[in-house]
């Protein structure tokens, strides 16, 4: 065997070999019905990405909005709570057609949970991961976490002081779990220290996990604020 061949074998048996065992059934599935999508003609590879680079960049800005609006517009607030869906159009995001493909999994029953002093709310998918895709962007890695979906609903304190939420005992903590047609997202109550705030400002503190359930707003925490998103209409072609 010569130099040249060694270099060679050496070199192949440090190629790093596919991941294949690490796909999971739902990956399987996906790119199974994706092609198949794609050969029947439904749409295009093309299509396909610019959809997913377009739901990618959806975030929880139009959700932080709603909120604050409501926080300093009483009429506003029972609009939030008693007709979601239409004060969710106030702020650019259509339910009836959220990416302009409409998409089934999104056309839902939408509630908004507002805290109280004596009640918060925190939004779980024990089942799966239905999450509000739509007004609050793709889930985080943790809410789809069987850890998460399954803890949650058995020992709701001890999982929100694993996030750093201490609520005291006389708050009752209310978990509501999605399901296939129904999607859920917290109005947190405003808090002290934000009197004369603008609009956005006060959105600049609401964060995904205040929307969740998980935080609180605080003056001065930003954390998860994603300021430079598309809102749910039509991508650009």
């Amino acid at each position: 065997m010569t130099d040249h061949d060694h270099d060679h074998d050496h070199d192949h048996e440090r190629t790093v070999a596919p991941m294949v065992d690490e796909i999971t059934d739902f990956e399987v599935l996906e790119i199974a019905l994706r092609e198949l999508c794609i050969e029947k003609g439904i749409f295009t590879a093309e299509q396909h990405r610019r959809f997913t680079e377009f739901a990618e960049q959806i975030g929880p800005t139009p959700a932080a909005r709603l909120v604050a609006r409501a926080w300093l517009d009483p009429a506003f607030e029972k609009l939030a709570l008693s007709e979601p869906m239409a004060a969710s159009k106030e702020v650019g995001v259509d339910w009836m057609e959220p990416t302009g493909f409409g998409t089934p999994s999104d056309f839902t029953a939408f509630e908004i949970l507002a805290d109280t002093p004596d009640v918060h709310h925190v939004i779980v998918c024990a089942l799966c991961s239905c999450y509000p895709r739509p007004i609050l962007g793709n889930s985080p890695e943790w809410y789809r976490t069987p850890n998460y979906r399954r803890r949650l609903v058995r020992w709701p304190r001890q999982v929100l002081a694993e996030f750093g939420l201490y609520l005291p005992d006389e708050i009752a903590i209310r978990v509501q779990d999605s399901n296939q047609k129904h999607r859920f997202m917290v109005m947190p109550m405003r808090p002290a220290g934000t009197e004369g705030w603008t609009e956005d400002q006060l959105a600049e503190i609401i964060t995904r996990d205040c929307l969740i359930g998980v935080a609180l707003p605080k003056p001065g925490v930003t954390t998860n604020v994603i300021t430079e998103t598309r809102p749910a209409i039509h991508p650009v072609t």
